[in-house]
């Protein structure tokens, strides 16, 4: 597992936080108590973006890491709606240092790949602003395998190189093992991944019929609206059952086991709801159990559609 550290040197926690609901369905207070909760557990990676609800959730996140920043390695991520050209890196990595009250963003993501800006001129910035020491380390997020090869091998002409990538991974969404994950782990790549309950479906809520982004939201309906889905998340709860444990707690588990996943993006609406994900932090799941787990939804065929065993 590739490791990031936080200024004062320690090594980055197994699970981080996402606040991407900050300022949307949770309120100061909320924020505050699931940040206290983190802390709690053990958690230093705190994780938001420029477009994260019109950069409520980079003031709340500053406002509760203030004093804290060297114990913390806290992320954003650059604006993506626009090209990722030099003078629009420069500008928002401004504004989200303002917002978040820091002078340097320990973790600054491309928040996807832009096809119409040069990388040289994306990377050439990155490596300018990770020079002046606004910026530690270089991030990408929903990049393809091709993708973050490609940047890297630019990156390697400006004598840098990417740190972490930010993919989406869990249970019922585990194309990441095909190329991304074998790609970071040649590459030395950090892996913090988000969505590791697969949009709350792995909870269970929605086999009781609990409404929630998959009932409400077009896009996370089609995203895990395949029956096969359905199951897993299913079998997932009937496994939790067995055990005692929660299924958000086996989800999140689950990812966090992977040898080349560095940090694990977990978030939620209230600490209430966040608690399950938290036991996480302490639940190392045995081999048979990760296996059992992992048998329960579709392993992705190799990336040349063959294998040797067959």
């Amino acid at each position: 597992m590739v490791g990031l550290t936080t200024k004062s040197g320690a090594r980055v926690s197994r699970l981080g936080f996402g606040a991407m609901q900050f300022g949307r369905t949770c309120d100061e207070a909320a924020a505050r108590a699931m940040f206290e909760a983190c802390l709690d557990a053990g958690i230093n990676h705190f994780d938001t973006a420029f477009s994260y609800t019109g950069g409520a959730s980079e003031r709340m996140l500053g406002g509760l890491v203030a004093g804290l920043a060297d114990r913390m390695i806290v992320a954003s991520k650059a604006a993506n709606d626009r090209p990722a050209t030099r003078a629009n890196l420069r500008d928002a990595c401004d504004q989200s240092r303002a917002r978040l009250g820091l002078d340097c963003i320990d973790l600054y993501y491309l928040h996807r790949f832009d096809d119409d800006t040069p990388l040289e001129e994306t990377f050439g910035a990155l490596t300018q602003m990770q020079a002046a020491g606004i910026i530690r380390y270089i991030g990408v997020s929903n990049f393809a395998a091709w993708q973050v090869m490609k940047a890297q091998a630019v990156c390697a002409q400006f004598g840098t190189k990417i740190d972490a990538i930010q993919p989406m991974y869990n249970l019922v969404k585990r194309q990441v093992e095909v190329e991304i994950l074998p790609a970071c782990h040649d590459q030395a790549i950090a892996v913090c991944p988000f969505s590791p309950l697969g949009g709350g479906l792995l909870t269970g809520k929605y086999g009781d019929g609990g409404r929630g982004r998959l009932v409400d939201d077009a896009i996370y309906a089609a995203r895990y609206g395949q029956p096969w889905m359905h199951q897993t998340a299913r079998d997932l709860c009937g496994v939790a059952g067995a055990l005692g444990v929660d299924p958000a707690t086996l989800a999140v588990a689950w990812v966090a086991h992977h040898a080349d996943i560095t940090s694990t993006l977990i978030s939620a609406r209230s600490v209430a709801q966040l608690q399950p994900s938290l036991l996480a932090m302490g639940l190392d799941l045995p081999t048979d159990i990760y296996a059992q787990i992992s048998a329960l939804s579709q392993t992705p065929t190799p990336a040349t559609d063959r294998s040797e065993a067959v």
